[in-house]
């Protein structure tokens, strides 16, 4: 099964991903980030695709499409969003739907959405955590694959917080896609 890991940051999944030995045979990158060096290190074939907007401009539908075509042309089964930064539209779904995962960190359906630290934080919970799902056009929606627990401690910041909950991501999302490739599906 050929894995595609679409990436944005800091490269740590990434790099957990590597390190676990799943089959990585592309890396798409959105803007100069970290994730670019990371693929690197592990020789793996990476490739910028930037997103030259932000704004109201982004033509998102456009974008996804590019990346798509990039997927099916690399002949690519699987895609793992690992800290991607761009919401990817219909084109992704229709090429590859059930067979994108995304990881979030809360144990969803709570606190979904890009500030999901900050809210459970916000909301007092004792326990949060992160999930490993299907990706849907509904912004982490889709079917839940694995969770994990994390311990919210007194004193936590939404950084401190954050960094437990991704040692803990890190180590359950390579455990899960490790199990949807053995499997060789997802849905």
């Amino acid at each position: 099964m050929r894995l595609a890991v679409l990436a944005s940051g800091r490269g740590t999944i990434l790099d957990a991903m590597a390190r676990g030995g799943l089959p990585i045979s592309l890396v798409v990158v959105d803007r100069p980030c970290e994730a670019e060096k990371a693929a690197a290190d592990h020789g793996l074939a990476c490739e910028f695709m930037e997103r030259t907007s932000f704004g109201p401009d982004f033509d998102r539908v456009h974008y996804t499409r590019q990346v798509t075509e990039r997927l099916v042309a690399a002949q690519i089964d699987l895609v793992a969003m690992a800290g991607f930064g761009t919401v990817l539209g219909q084109p992704l779904q229709d090429a590859y739907e059930g067979r994108v995962l995304n990881t979030h960190p809360s144990l969803l359906p709570a606190f979904p959405g890009w500030h999901a630290v900050a809210d459970a934080l916000d909301h007092g919970v004792k326990v949060t955590g992160c999930t490993v799902h299907v990706a849907t056009l509904e912004t982490d929606a889709g079917p839940i694959l694995a969770q994990q627990a994390v311990a919210v401690v007194p004193g936590d910041t939404v950084d401190t917080l954050h960094e437990r909950i991704k040692s803990a991501e890190r180590d359950l999302y390579v455990r899960t896609i490790r199990e949807v490739i053995d499997r060789g599906y997802v849905l």
